[in-house]
């Protein structure tokens, strides 16, 4: 997948705050910041697929949808599209160092949207501002793996 060489994390992570803010859920946010910052050619429509896992997959509150959008945005950038391509053994690295990145700069060492928002009310000012402070997060986690991986510039730096 050809993606721009050259971004800035700061960027992607704002952009996925300030969508998440303006209406996306954190995956959608998530999905989106990375298709347009990094200039993935691929249609619009992707980040529809990336709708149903917010608030912990269908408001079931399990799996963090920022991760899930994460995971999504990894395999964009390094998944696979041919039955048993080994491409799949490093999307499937980098999903799990996402999940365990996660699980620690959480500060809640879980991916589980229950535990993450016990203390809020759901869809309420902290409870939505943490989940924008974990869309960015996690966006910008995505990017600097991306940007790693492919040897690419953070512009930032």
């Amino acid at each position: 997948m050809n993606v721009k060489s050259e971004v800035s994390v700061a960027k992607i992570t704002k952009d996925a705050e300030d969508l998440f803010r303006n209406g996306f859920f954190c995956s959608e946010a998530v999905v989106s910041s990375i298709r347009s910052n990094f200039e993935i050619d691929v249609p619009e429509a992707v980040i529809s697929m990336a709708s149903g896992f917010p608030v912990g997959i269908g408001r079931s509150k399990c799996l963090c949808g920022a991760v899930s959008g994460g995971v999504m945005a990894i395999g964009l950038v390094f998944g696979r599209t041919v039955q048993k391509d080994p491409q799949v053994e490093e999307t499937m690295r980098l999903s799990k160092e996402l999940h365990d990145w996660f699980k620690e700069a959480s500060g809640k060492n879980a991916l589980c949207c229950r535990i993450l928002t016990k203390e809020f009310d759901m869809g309420q000012g902290e409870h939505k501002e943490q989940c924008v402070r974990f869309t960015g997060m996690v966006a910008g986690k995505v990017a600097e793996m991306i940007i790693r991986e492919k040897g690419l510039k953070n512009t930032d730096e």
